[in-house]
């Protein structure tokens, strides 16, 4: 007697680790087994122009597999978590519906987060009130606007640094916005999970050694200045409408080289605290996916990490087309 159960979708591949963990490597290689179609998770590799310092899959690699949500955004632009999110899925909807299994691919950890657990209700930026922080920071310094926010929502406050432009800025428009501290908001919401019932694998790329990730962080960086890195930002830095307040200048690599062409440090402090930057950053990724219970862990740094994770991939398509 035959079933009438629906055919099982396969699960949408997450493949997620650190800056500088082979992502990319990897990435190709499942491509080449399975007619995948790749969505980049990255909130930098979103931007035109910026393709040094981002590590961004080169034309060649582009052109081995579909990819998507690469140069979809001016570096002048912004781009949201729930702009990704909604791009996401239907992209998901449409890699499917051409008979292809959607493969997710990056490092920013915020976006593999909306995308299943949803979005907290926050009302959207107001461009008015954040020019006019923006404005006030110009003359009174963050760390007066930190100062202001601790009476506004204590909670908030105290788990940003002072200097937290970005987050301070999101923080205080939300007050003024709702009336309300961003953190009781937040206690508040109800989450909204992935309304189109996708079930995810993710396969985690994580050290064993972190001294050894953070060697292939400072040669990565290096490559990256030897192919031209400060030439990049110095184009993008003669444009009028960029400026270190922007979330693309903000991305790592990026204002070191920035505040080197400033002349604010030279180019050996400016490298020292690039590489510093990514260390960090890939501290703080390592420290999400650690939080993740139901990953598949590959140690990046095996000889075989490529092979380990095609076999992660067999597994949970096996039976599921």
């Amino acid at each position: 007697m035959s079933s009438s159960l629906p055919p099982v979708s396969p699960p949408v591949i997450c493949l997620a680790g650190p800056t500088a963990a082979g992502k990319s490597a990897s990435t190709l290689a499942l491509a080449e087994r399975w007619p995948m179609e790749i969505i980049n998770v990255d909130s930098a590799t979103i931007y035109r122009g910026m393709d040094i310092g981002t590590a961004k899959p080169s034309l060649k690699e582009q052109a081995q597999v579909p990819q998507h949500l690469l140069d979809i955004r001016d570096p002048a632009q912004s781009y949201s978590a729930a702009e990704f999110r909604a791009d996401t899925l239907r992209l998901i909807d449409d890699i499917r519906s051409r008979g292809r299994i959607p493969l997710l691919a990056g490092g920013t950890m915020m976006y593999y987060k909306a995308l299943r657990d949803g979005l907290d209700d926050l009302p959207q930026a107001d461009p008015a009130l954040r020019a006019e922080l923006e404005a006030r920071a110009a003359i009174q310094g963050w760390p007066a606007l930190h100062a202001e926010l601790a009476l506004l929502d204590p909670a908030t406050a105290a788990r940003l640094a002072p200097n937290d432009s970005q987050r301070i800025q999101r923080a205080l428009e939300i007050c003024q916005l709702t009336g309300q501290p961003m953190s009781a908001l937040l206690q508040r919401d109800q989450r909204k999970p992935d309304d189109n019932d996708n079930q995810y694998l993710t396969i985690s790329l994580e050290p064993s050694d972190r001294a050894a990730l953070h060697a292939r962080i400072e040669q990565r960086f290096d490559a990256m200045l030897a192919r031209g890195l400060i030439d990049e930002v110095r184009g993008l830095r003669a444009r009028p409408d960029l400026h270190p307040g922007l979330p693309s200048v903000r991305c790592v690599g990026y204002r070191q080289m920035w505040a080197h062409l400033d002349g604010e440090v030279d180019l050996d402090t400016a490298r020292e605290q690039g590489i510093a930057a990514t260390r960090q950053l890939a501290k703080r990724q390592i420290t999400w996916l650690r939080a993740q219970p139901d990953r598949v862990i590959v140690d990046c740094l095996a000889a075989d990490a490529v092979a380990q994770t095609i076999d992660a991939v067999a597994v949970a398509l096996a039976g599921r087309s």
